[in-house]
C-alpha cells in the first residue's frame, strides 16, 4: 500500500450495482442515504450532546487479508465479507460471513451465513483457519433458497457466547437494505449446527431502528444491544435483555429520554446520531468498546466509554480507518472499506479488527471482495 492521502471525496465514490445489474447492493450504502437525521426538537439526545473528547491517536497497521485466493480457497468460499467474531465455549473463534461464493460475486453457489473456525492465539501474527463449518466446503448454516419469493438472503449482525451457547442474529433481507425481518439463531455445539430459537423481530420494529445490532454481556446479566436500520442513514439506539432471556422478543428493554431523564422503559432515543452501518459492542479491561462503520464519514470509527449508557457525544472517539480511493490506499486509508468487528483476544490498548473491502467500479469484477485483519494500537 502507498502513503498517499486518497485524492477524491467520500462524495464521488465508485457507483456500484448489484448482481442483477440494479444499482443496488450492499456497496451502494457506503455513502449512507442523503437526507436529514432524526431530529429530537429540545429534548432526547439534544440535550446530551457535549465536546467529545479524544486521546492521542492510535497507530494503525493491516495485518494481511483474511479472505480469498489461496487464504479461503479450500472452503470454496473466496469472495466473502463481514467475519464477525466471537469467543466460543470451547476457546476456538468462530467467524460469521455474510454473502458467500467460490470465486467470485455473482457464483451459483451462493451462501449466507457461512462460518470459519481459528485457533489461533497470537493475533499480532495473523488470524489462520482451522476449519469451516459443513467439513471440507463452508456450507451456510441453515438451509433455505436465496432470491425465494419471501427473502433474497440472509445476513448477519452480530454473534455473541452465553454461557454454553452461540447467539446469532441475522437480517431477512429482500434485495439489500430492505429487511422483511430479523431473527435469532442459536447453537449448543460450539458452531457445529444451528437451531432457531423461534425468536423473530419486525423490520418496523422502533421505526426501524432495531434491524441491524451488536450486542455484549455485561458482568450484571444483561446483554446490551445498540441498534439500527439496514440503510446506513439513521442513529443508534439502545436496549438491554436478561442473557437468559435474549431470545424473547418482549424482555428487549428500551433505553429513552422523558419527563427530562434518561431511564429503562421509556420510549428508545437516539443515543447517537449519524448514519450508522455495521458495529461492534464489546465489553474489554473494565470499560466499553464500540467500533462502528460512519457511513455519513465514510470511516471507522472507535468509542470507549464506562458504560453502555454513558453519554456517547462525551466519550472517547477516535477515526481508526477511513475511506478512501482505489489505488492510494494505506494502512489508515481503505477503499470501500464497511465493517469493523472486534477479534477475541483484543485488548483496549492491542485491538485487531476484521474489516471488509467490496470493489464495486465497473470493470473491477467485484474485486476484491474480502476480508482484512488490521491492527490498532494505543487507543485505550
Amino acid at each position: 500500500m502507498s502513503n498517499t492521502t486518497p485524492a477524491t471525496s467520500h462524495a464521488d465514490p465508485p457507483t456500484p450495482s448489484d448482481r442483477s445489474g440494479r444499482r443496488f447492493s450492499r456497496a451502494a450504502l457506503l455513502r449512507g442515504a442523503a437526507g436529514t437525521t432524526v431530529g429530537l426538537g429540545l429534548t432526547g439526545s439534544s440535550l446530551i450532546r457535549g465536546t467529545p473528547t479524544a486521546s492521542a491517536a492510535p497507530t494503525v497497521h493491516k495485518i494481511k487479508d483474511l479472505t480469498g485466493p489461496g487464504l479461503t480457497s479450500a472452503y470454496q468460499m473466496e469472495a466473502t465479507d463481514l467475519g464477525i467474531p466471537t469467543r466460543m465455549p470451547d476457546g476456538r473463534m468462530i467467524f460469521i460471513f455474510g454473502d458467500s461464493f467460490a470465486r467470485t460475486v455473482g457464483d451459483p453457489d451462493w451462501r449466507s451465513p457461512t462460518a470459519l473456525f481459528s485457533a489461533t492465539t497470537d493475533l499480532a501474527a495473523g488470524v489462520t483457519w482451522s476449519g469451516a463449518f459443513g467439513g471440507d466446503r463452508a456450507e451456510q448454516l441453515w438451509a433455505y433458497q436465496h432470491d425465494n419469493p419471501e427473502f433474497s438472503t440472509v445476513l448477519p449482525s452480530d454473534v455473541i457466547t452465553i454461557g454454553g451457547s452461540l447467539y446469532l442474529h441475522v437480517m431477512v433481507n429482500k434485495g439489500l437494505g430492505n429487511v422483511v425481518w430479523t431473527e435469532i439463531w442459536r447453537s449448543d455445539d460450539n458452531g457445529g449446527s444451528w437451531v432457531h430459537t423461534g425468536a423473530k423481530f419486525d423490520a418496523g420494529r422502533d421505526n426501524g431502528l432495531f434491524q441491524l445490532i451488536t450486542w455484549g454481556l455485561g458482568d450484571d446479566g444483561f446483554v446490551y444491544v445498540y441498534s439500527t436500520g439496514f440503510q446506513r442513514d439513521k442513529p443508534i439506539i439502545l436496549h438491554r435483555v436478561p442473557a437468559d432471556r435474549i431470545a424473547q422478543p418482549d424482555a428487549y428493554e428500551p433505553w429513552g429520554y422523558a419527563g427530562g431523564t434518561w431511564g429503562w422503559g421509556n420510549a428508545p432515543t437516539p443515543v447517537l446520531e449519524g448514519k450508522a452501518g455495521e458495529m461492534c459492542l464489546r465489553p474489554m479491561g473494565g470499560k466499553w468498546i464500540l467500533t462502528w462503520f460512519d457511513a455519513g464519514n465514510y470511516r471507522i470509527d472507535s468509542m470507549i466509554m464506562d458504560t453502555p449508557t454513558s453519554n456517547l457525544y462525551e466519550a472517547d472517539r477516535q477515526t481508526l480507518i477511513h475511506g478512501g480511493s482505489w489505488g492510494q490506499e494505506d494502512d489508515t486509508h481503505v477503499a470501500q472499506l464497511y465493517g469493523g468487528y472486534i477479534i477475541p483476544g483484543s485488548t483496549l490498548n492491542d485491538l485487531h479488527l476484521s474489516v471488509s473491502q467490496w470493489n464495486t467500479t465497473e470493470g473491477a469484477g467485484n474485486w476484491p471482495y474480502h476480508v482484512m485483519q488490521f491492527r490498532v494500537q494505543g487507543l485505550g
